[in-house]
């Protein structure tokens, strides 16, 4: 129940901003109350929700501020996450970026659901900085991810900034496989940035 209920806040099924009501959601889901007042828990310790003491759940709004904190984050520990990968990486996870690759690739050029790209460009981010050496790392960086995709995937679409992103996603491979950390952060940092400004799409309209 969590995982699925996470999924769609991240893919904006629910409005930012909305009131969630328990009744649909056992409805929806089909499912009883006791597991899921414990994925709403979860969600709101998570981030992705929040708890109004007994009026229930609200879906966050959407926040430039925030966003850029999101952001902030994203490059400062992503950036040290990828230092530590290409340090500890073997042969079997230059082998598991390759694939991941190839994987993104496939799909970033053929007519696939939505749904199946992200789960795709996730795995692909998660194998480049699998090898880091820190489970707690790895667990900010996935829920910055997240919160940074609800305003992402709830941003109108801009085309040429993706078929940029989408070249990257390569040129970091190629930059790991060779172990130019800098350059491997530094690009990394450019990429997080442009998919910020898609992001930054989400919060027309929006009050901090």
């Amino acid at each position: 129940m969590f995982k699925t209920l996470r999924q769609d806040l991240i893919s904006g099924r629910f409005a930012a901003g909305e009131k969630i009501s328990i009744s649909a959601l056992k409805e929806h889901y089909q499912v009883g109350l006791s597991p899921l007042r414990e994925a709403l828990n979860r969600l709101a310790a998570y981030g992705l929700l929040i708890q109004e003491n007994q009026r229930g759940f609200r879906v966050p709004k959407l926040s430039h501020n925030e966003l850029d904190d999101i952001t902030d984050m994203r490059c400062k520990l992503e950036g040290m996450a990828l230092e530590r990968a290409i340090s500890n990486g073997d042969a079997e996870w230059e082998s598991q970026l390759v694939a991941a690759a190839y994987r993104l690739n496939r799909v970033e050029h053929g007519q696939v659901e939505t749904s199946e790209w992200e789960a795709v460009h996730v795995h692909f981010h998660r194998t480049l900085v699998a090898p880091c050496g820190s489970e707690w790392l790895t667990r900010f960086i996935e829920q910055l991810h997240d919160q940074f995709d609800r305003y992402r995937r709830l941003a109108p679409p801009i085309p040429e900034s993706r078929t940029i992103l989408d070249a990257q996603h390569n040129e970091l491979v190629e930059l790991a496989l060779q172990r130019r950390t800098i350059e491997a952060q530094e690009l990394l940092t450019e990429h997080i940035r442009l998919s910020y400004k898609i992001a930054l799409g989400s919060c027309r309209d929006q009050h901090d």
